[in-house]
């Protein structure tokens, strides 16, 4: 009996946690309450923080904000050139209307599966193969706005979608393959043309080049030797000039008999050579004038000195 009044405490004490629990709710700022009030949603969602309910009256119902991911296992979908192709994605929403969220829809997740797959089968339905492996960010984009369209009435906004893979027939594969490889050698080989190419500009221009500056060389050589043959020139034709005015200088001072005996020298080399014909100038009789007068001269004085002697 005596412990009768303290399971009685702890009953109520209990009971007075519970109460405070149902008429004091603590909202997360990434949560929002939707209250139903004797089976009625109130106009507007509750939160954040401390929201006041009234017990046995309110029914709240939680509502996550955060941003979520649902993912949409492999589907098989036959492309517009009826090739059968399996993909799979990730579809990334959230939500805007907390009420709408448990109004209008009961199983989002389930809701948005079955809309998710009937619609990537009617976007590749519309796409070629081709396209199909090619143009993922563009049936990303077109799912994303076809599924938004479907799950706006349900306060829900689908932010992104993302294919994970693509899995073409396993024949297409092997002609993919195929393609890759020939595509690979396509570009070794132009990759090949156009190093034998910059190769062959590299070497030609290198000759040209050296074909210039082998050219400018010889040019600055000849450049270097007219000008030294110039130079030797010049010096020749002075060293001339002075040797012609010393032999003028030297020619004034000698007189006409010394003349005549450098032309008789002359003539007695001449007669040592062996030649056979000998070629006179003109005024070699000139020269030789002032010795035949001199012998005249001589000769008749030697006749009048023996004619006087006689006498």
């Amino acid at each position: 009996m005596e412990s009768f009044p303290v399971i009685v405490i702890a009953v109520l004490f209990l009971f007075a946690l519970w109460l405070i629990s149902q008429i004091i709710k603590i909202v997360p700022e990434y949560k929002r309450l939707v209250v139903f009030r004797l089976g009625r949603a109130l106009q507007q969602e509750k939160g954040p923080g401390l929201v006041p309910l009234i017990p046995l009256v309110d029914r709240p119902v939680w509502v996550d904000l955060r941003e979520q991911f649902l993912e949409i296992p492999a589907q098989t979908c036959i492309t517009r050139d009826n090739a059968p192709i399996s993909i799979d994605f990730l579809i990334y929403w959230k939500v805007v209307d907390p009420s709408s969220s448990v109004i209008q829809v009961l199983n989002f997740s389930g809701a948005s599966m079955g809309i998710a797959t009937t619609t990537l089968r009617a976007v590749i339905g519309d796409i070629i193969l081709d396209d199909v492996l090619a143009k993922r960010d563009h049936i990303n984009q077109v799912l994303r706005v076809k599924l938004d369209e479907v799950t706006a009435r349900w306060g829900v906004k689908v932010t992104t979608v993302e294919i994970r893979e693509i899995t073409p027939p396993k024949d297409v594969q092997d002609a993919m393959t195929r393609q890759m490889s020939a595509e690979r050698s396509r570009r070794a080989l132009v990759t090949e043309a156009d190093g034998k190419k910059q190769a062959a500009i590299t070497i030609a221009e290198g000759d040209k080049q050296a074909a210039i500056l082998k050219a400018e060389g010889l040019r600055q050589a000849t450049i270097l030797t007219a000008e030294g043959d110039r130079q030797a020139a010049v010096l020749r034709a002075e060293g001339f000039s002075l040797a012609l005015d010393k032999i003028y200088q030297v020619a004034q001072t000698v007189d006409p008999k010394t003349l005549s005996l450098q032309y008789l020298e002359a003539l007695k080399a001449l007669g040592n050579s062996p030649a056979t014909k000998f070629i006179f100038p003109l005024e070699f009789a000139n020269f030789l004038k002032p010795l035949t007068n001199y012998a005249e001269k001589a000769m008749g004085d030697e006749g009048g000195s023996k004619g006087k002697k006689k006498e």
